[in-house]
C-alpha cells in the first residue's frame, strides 16, 4: 500500500510594504495605528485592511501593491477653489447650472457620470510627442481612459475635430452611450467629437473620395479562391488559401508578383517554394481581377485607397485619434489610422490589450509608421473583476505578452480593488445535465437579488449556443441572444458567442460548452498544417476564453461536458 507523502508546508505570503517606510505610509494618509497592520500586509489581507484605510491611503496602498508610487496629497492653495482640488473631484460632482442639476436629479449617479481614477488621469492629460498606447488586463479601465482621452483633447483644442472609434459597431455604440453621460451638458464638444466603428469611418471617408463601397463578403472571397483553385487544377486547402489571402496578399494590398515574391509574410511560417508562390499568385491575381470586374472591393482595399488619398490632405479630417480595443485592429486599418494621425504629437492614442487579441494575426506596427517605443503604458489596478476571478483568469494567460515589433505587456502585478467568490468549474456527464446544473446556477443567483440583465452567458461559437439558450429557459427566466445590433435587455438574461462577450460587463457571467473538442474549436486545429500556425489558434482560443471569464464581476461559472477543456486545468492551477 503506497502511503501518501506529506504535502510540503506552503511559503509564508509575502508583507507588500514591509520595506516602505513609517513616514512614507503616513504621508499617504494611513493613520499612525494602522502602521502595523499595513507594513504586515499581504495580497490576501490588503483588501481587508484597505477597506478600513480613508480614501486616499487606500488609493495609495493598491499603487504601491501594483509597482507604483503614488503621489503625495496636495496642498490647497489659499482663496483657491476647493471643488478644483483632484480628492475633491473624486468626491463631488459640480453642478453648474439648473439644467444640469435637473438631469442628475432623473437619472440614477452611474448613468449620470463615468469614474475615471486619479492614477488614470495622468495618462488621459498628459502631452505625447507620438503614438502611445494604454495597454491593461481586462478591467482595468482602458475604455474609460480612451473616453476621457477624447473630451479632454476636445475640450483642450475647442477648434479640433477628434474621432474615437474601435473595431465594432456594438463596441462603438456603448461608447456613445457612456459619451453622452459624460458630456450630456457640453453639446459643443459632442459636435466635433465623433464616434464611429472603423468599418464605418473607413466607408464614410472612402465614400467622400470614391463612391459608395460594395465590400466583398467572406463567404464571397472564399468560394471565389476556391473556384479558381479548383479550375487551375492546384492543390492547396481552403483554410491556407484563405489566410493566406486575408493575412498577407490582401492586408498590405500586394499587387504585383514582385511584391508577393518578396513579402517577408509576417506571421506566416509556412515554407513556400518559388514554383508554389507562382501558382498562388495566380489564383490571387484571378481573384483580384474577379473582384474589380465585379466592382467589389475588400475591406483592406477599402481603408488602404482611404489612406492614401488621406495622406495627401493638407488637414487630416480628424486632428486626433483615439482608438479603443487597439489589439483587434488589422493591417490596412492601422495604416488608415496611421494616415489619419499624420505623424502629429498627440494625433494617436490606443488602448487595448494583447491578451484580448481574438480577430487579428501580430503584425509590426513599426513598419506602418507608427511606432509606440517609449510610450507604452500599463494600467494595474482592476475595477471591474473580483480578485478570485481576475486570480484564476490570469493564468490562462502568460505573464508578459510581446508584441511583434518588442513592446511588452507585464501582467504581473494586477490587483483588483475588491474580494468576491472564487470561480467555480464544473464538468458534466452530459449536455442535458449541464444545461440543468446551469440552469439551477442562475436561479440561485437570482435569489440572492442578481437581476436577469445582470447575467451574461457565453458559448464558443453559434451551434453551442442552443445549450445556453436552454438552460436559461430551464431557470424560467427571458433570454435574449446578442449579436452586432441587439443589446442588453432589462429583465432578460443576455446571451451570446465568446467573441460578442467583448466589452461587455455583468454581476455574474457563465461559460458553458468548455468540451474537450469545442475549446479550442476542432475545426481551427485541423485546419492548419504548421506548428505556428497551430500555436496562433491555441493562443487566440485562450484569449476567447480569458475574455468570456472576465465578463464577470461578482460570480463566475465554467462549464462543459467531461472530460471538458484542456484549459479548464491551467484555469483552476495556473501551469498556462
Amino acid at each position: 500500500m503506497e502511503v501518501e507523502q506529506p504535502k510540503p508546508p506552503k511559503p509564508p505570503a509575502l508583507a507588500l510594504f514591509s520595506n516602505i517606510a513609517s513616514d512614507d505610509l503616513l504621508s499617504y494618509g494611513v493613520p499612525k495605528e494602522w502602521l502595523e497592520d499595513v507594513s504586515k500586509a499581504t495580497e490576501d489581507t490588503l483588501f481587508s485592511i484597505a477597506e478600513r484605510l480613508p480614501h486616499e491611503a487606500a488609493e495609495a496602498l493598491l499603487e504601491l501593491a501594483t509597482g507604483g508610487k503614488p503621489q503625495l496629497p496636495q496642498k490647497v492653495a489659499p482663496n483657491a477653489d476647493p471643488f478644483t482640488h483632484p480628492d475633491a473631484q473624486r468626491r463631488f460632482r459640480v453642478v453648474a447650472n439648473v439644467a444640469e442639476l435637473e438631469r442628475a436629479l432623473d437619472y440614477p449617479w452611474e448613468k449620470w457620470t463615468v469614474f475615471l481614477h486619479p492614477a488614470q488621469r495622468s495618462m488621459v492629460e498628459r502631452d505625447y510627442s507620438g503614438p502611445v498606447r494604454i495597454s491593461g488586463s481586462a478591467g482595468t479601465g482602458k475604455t474609460i481612459v480612451a473616453l476621457h482621452r477624447a473630451v479632454f483633447l476636445a475640450r483642450a483644442h475647442p477648434d479640433a475635430r477628434v474621432l474615437l472609434t474601435t473595431f465594432s459597431e456594438t463596441l462603438a455604440n456603448a461608447l456613445r452611450t457612456r459619451l453622452r453621460r459624460l458630456i450630456g451638458n457640453e453639446p459643443k464638444i459632442a459636435e466635433r467629437l465623433e464616434v464611429h466603428s472603423l468599418a464605418g469611418i473607413g466607408q464614410r471617408l472612402y465614400e467622400s473620395n470614391f463612391e459608395h463601397p460594395t465590400v466583398a463578403t467572406t463567404e464571397q472571397i472564399r468560394q471565389r479562391l476556391v473556384d479558381t483553385t479548383q479550375a487551375m487544377g492546384a492543390k492547396f486547402t481552403p483554410s491556407f488559401l484563405f489566410t493566406e489571402w486575408t493575412e498577407i496578399v490582401d492586408a498590405w494590398q500586394l499587387k504585383t508578383w514582385d511584391e508577393y515574391r518578396d513579402v517577408k509574410r509576417l506571421g506566416r511560417k509556412t515554407r513556400l517554394s518559388e514554383k508554389q508562390r507562382v501558382l498562388l499568385w495566380s489564383i490571387f491575381k484571378s481573384v483580384r481581377s474577379g473582384l474589380t470586374k465585379d466592382r467589389l472591393i475588400t475591406s483592406a482595399e477599402m481603408f488602404s485607397r482611404a489612406a492614401e488619398r488621406i495622406a495627401n490632405y493638407k488637414r487630416s479630417p480628424f486632428e486626433y485619434v483615439v482608438v479603443d480595443e487597439a489589439q483587434d485592429v488589422g493591417v490596412a486599418e492601422l495604416r488608415f489610422l496611421a494616415a489619419l494621425g499624420g505623424g502629429r504629437s498627440n494625433s494617436l492614442f490606443f488602448t487595448g490589450d494583447l491578451g484580448q487579441r481574438i480577430f487579428q494575426q501580430p503584425f509590426s506596427w513599426k513598419a506602418l509608421g507608427v511606432d509606440i517605443r517609449g510610450r507604452s503604458h500599463t494600467l494595474k489596478i482592476n475595477y471591474r473583476t473580483s480578485h478570485q476571478i481576475r486570480q484564476h483568469a490570469d493564468r490562462l494567460l502568460p505573464t508578459a505578452i510581446a508584441d511583434v515589433d518588442g513592446n511588452t505587456e507585464g501582467r504581473r502585478g494586477a490587483i483588483s480593488i475588491f474580494e468576491g467568490i472564487a470561480p467555480t468549474i464544473q464538468l458534466f456527464g452530459s449536455n442535458e445535465t449541464e444545461i440543468a446544473g446551469v440552469g439551477a446556477w442562475i436561479g440561485e443567483r437570482i435569489k440572492v437579488g442578481v437581476k436577469p440583465h445582470e447575467i451574461g452567458v457565453f458559448a464558443r461559437a453559434k451551434p453551442h449556443i442552443e445549450r445556453a439558450l436552454a438552460a436559461v429557459k430551464c431557470a424560467n427566466i427571458p433570454a435574449v441572444e446578442l449579436d452586432d445590433l441587439v443589446e442588453t435587455r432589462s429583465g432578460c438574461v443576455s446571451v451570446s458567442t465568446m467573441h460578442l462577450a467583448k466589452g461587455l460587463e455583468f454581476r455574474a457571467v457563465v461559460v458553458m460548452a468548455c468540451d474537450e473538442e469545442i475549446l479550442p474549436l476542432q475545426e481551427r486545429v485541423e485546419s492548419v498544417s504548421d506548428d505556428s500556425d497551430l500555436e496562433e489558434v491555441y493562443n487566440t482560443e485562450r484569449h476567447l476564453l480569458y475574455v468570456a471569464c472576465t465578463r464577470a464581476r461578482d460570480f463566475l461559472l465554467v462549464t462543459g461536458v467531461k472530460p471538458g477543456s484542456e484549459f479548464l486545468a491551467d484555469f483552476k492551477s495556473g501551469n498556462a
